[in-house]
């Protein structure tokens, strides 16, 4: 459930940031969503490889 759920969000997150950098083409703009989308598929992998509480361990 998760894998499906998480690979949506980050599928719709993705599909907004996109379309809204295609019409604000601002550089500072890019590199925030860059970083944000690296963090989010990074805590993603780490939440499907070692589940919910990885972070309390």
């Amino acid at each position: 459930m998760i894998f499906v759920t998480g690979l949506i969000g980050i599928a719709g997150f993705l599909t907004f940031t996109g379309f809204m950098l295609w019409w604000v083409k601002a550089l500072p703009l890019i590199i925030i969503v860059a970083v944000a989308a690296v963090l989010m598929i990074y805590d993603y992998v780490q939440t499907l490889r070692l589940g919910d509480n990885w972070g309390s361990r």
